[in-house]
């Protein structure tokens, strides 16, 4: 199960819904503490900013972050425990990192990745430059982009609720 969720709620989401492994994406200066029930190396921190072009002062994703991504959740072993994804508002670089958990774990799936994405959080706006780079790491040939792509448009909010992911079958 992958749930995705903003940062003002991740800390008790984390302990609520009895996690393994965490993700967050965010600033350097917004990244949270570890939550006391996750051991500190399931904790994967990407520092990025939620922008898709260079932006003065802004940490642009790179492919390293990404693949930094892909690795972790490869190594994440799902009928364990829940993995919990988190960005700021739990819209756009925590919706890219769930659908590229959902397309690594279910390869050659990338459009019913993003329609269950998008059947489940009418609000994500996966980050195309996010999309982008794990769809050239994961040889997706352009298929990742085009589900992106697919979802169409979101149904934007200022944050994101709890959304609850089941690994595609």
């Amino acid at each position: 199960m992958i749930y995705v969720c903003n940062l003002v709620e991740m800390p008790d989401h984390a302990e609520a819904l009895k996690v393994s492994h965490l993700v967050s994406l965010v600033s350097p200066d917004e990244q949270p503490a570890t939550p006391a029930c996750i051991r500190i190396e399931r904790h994967y921190r990407v520092g990025i900013h939620d922008i898709s072009e260079p932006l003065d002062g802004h940490i642009l994703p790179a492919a390293e972050h990404i693949q930094g991504l892909i690795e972790f959740v490869r190594a994440w072993r799902h009928d364990e425990a829940p993995l919990l994804i988190h960005c700021v508002a739990g819209i756009s670089r925590s919706m890219a990192a769930a659908l590229i958990t959902l397309a690594v774990k279910a390869p050659g799936r990338e459009l019913d990745a993003a329609r269950h994405l998008r059947g489940a959080a009418a609000h994500a706006y996966p980050n195309r430059r996010m999309i982008a780079l794990a769809d050239q790491l994961l040889g997706c040939e352009g298929r990742l982009v085009a589900a992106r792509e697919a979802m169409g448009p979101a149904n934007l909010l200022p944050f994101g609720p709890l959304v609850c992911l089941p690994l595609l079958r």
